[in-house]
């Protein structure tokens, strides 16, 4: 028999991590002395050998609890599987050790597949099982997910890499995925759906009348009287009906799907009456070729001035591609985008990477999609012009 001070002392656990051992029913005593202190035996230290076997591998106390409390808890069969996964562990470990060595000694690799993914797909399976209903709303059907973590495993390195730089390790990205899950977000985007359908469906009957009305005639000017009467009657049964427009970031809202009646991102909106069309599509079915443009036009103009801080700062940013990015003025500017980023985040309760602007600059200055996104919106060199501004904003506020 060991004290508990001798168990602490030859294990390195804390005779308080024993206490609390002890208190969940993980591992108790064998014995106590006339005094009252805990006292271990050879089973007892077995018992703990297998939890810390489990703690390496980063398994929550709870799940070893009732793992270990199972009637089929197989002590030699676990210890076999703990040893083919600390060997996988010591083996990824190897690798990160020989990639930090490679880049100490100034050796330029971009090798992602130390990383270890894992953790990232065991997220995306459980989210099969915890969040179902919100799954089949935003890819359609659970095999349309299957097939999108079959695409993420096809492209793992490519997530490893930028996982890693946005977030700093796989681990706080997954935390961050997990987040979204049950965030804001997934709800506003469940909305903005709801909404989509009502208008294609006809389910409120008095915007079903304003769309007809609106698209009558498609020869009329957006901007006339007649036409900005009903765009504003339409905004505001949206705003006053639908959830997603009626908080602090309705604004926002509304202002994207008025973009989406104008910029038509096709291919990038899920079907809605399996017909294959996207929603823009399916209005213009509805209500006749070039409606949804028509509509877009004429909300846009009902808008007015209005359009979302963030976007107003992006384009003060790109306005004078000759200043210095590094100039006082021009980092204010990236500090108020930043804020405003931040301020969206929180509301919708979702975590931004610690990198996420460095991994943003690195976008604007190297990929392609990004650049031609950027350059098109704002004028031609202003991914570039962005890119370095953000990138100095990212080192200079770690």
């Amino acid at each position: 028999m060991k004290t508990i001070k001798q168990v602490s002392d030859l294990t390195g656990i804390s005779v308080r991590m024993l206490h609390y051992y002890d208190k969940i029913g993980l591992l108790k005593p064998s014995n106590f002395t006339d005094s009252g202190y805990r006292l271990y035996d050879d089973e007892a230290f077995e018992t703990l050998q297998q939890i810390l076997f489990f703690k390496e591998l980063d398994i929550p106390l709870k799940e070893v609890k009732e793992i270990m409390a199972s009637a089929h808890f197989d002590k030699m069969q676990a210890l076999k599987s703990h040893e083919k996964l600390l060997i996988l562990k010591r083996n990824r470990l190897n690798g990160l050790i020989d990639l930090v060595n490679k880049t100490l000694k100034g050796e330029n690799t971009m090798s992602f597949k130390e990383f270890d993914m894992s953790e990232y797909y065991n997220a995306l399976e459980g989210f099969k099982t915890e969040h179902k209903d919100i799954i089949i709303k935003s890819y359609g059907s659970m095999d349309k997910y299957d097939e999108l973590i079959e695409t993420c495993k096809s492209k793992e390195t490519e997530i490893a890499k930028m996982a890693v730089k946005e977030y700093g390790s796989i681990k706080k990205y997954v935390e961050s995925m997990k987040k979204i899950f049950n965030s804001d977000a997934m709800t506003k985007a469940e909305q903005i759906d709801d909404f989509k359908k009502e208008c294609i469906y006809d389910r409120h009957p008095k915007l079903k009348e304003l769309y007809k009305k609106l698209t009558a005639d498609l020869s009329k000017d957006p901007s006339s009287d007649e036409i900005q009467d009903i765009a504003g009657e339409i905004t505001g049964i949206a705003k006053r009906d639908y959830e997603v427009f009626k908080n602090e970031l309705g604004d926002y809202y509304w202002n994207i799907m008025v973009k989406l009646l104008l910029e038509f991102p096709k291919g990038l909106e899920k079907n809605y009456d399996g017909s294959g069309m996207s929603w823009i599509e399916s209005m213009d079915k509805k209500y006749g070729e070039g409606s949804s443009k028509f509509m877009g036009k004429a909300l846009k103009i009902y808008l007015g001035d209005y359009e979302p801080k963030i976007e107003t700062l992006y384009k003060k940013l790109g306005s004078d591609l000759s200043k210095d990015t590094t100039s006082k003025e021009i980092q204010q500017i990236v500090s108020q985008i930043a804020n405003e980023n931040r301020k969206i985040n929180e509301t919708l309760k979702v975590d931004e990477g610690e990198n996420h602007w460095g991994y943003t600059a690195e976008l604007y200055l190297s990929n392609p999609m990004y650049i031609k996104v950027m350059d098109k919106k704002y004028g031609s060199g202003s991914s570039k012009f962005m890119g370095e501004a953000l990138k100095f904003y990212a080192e200079n506020n770690k």
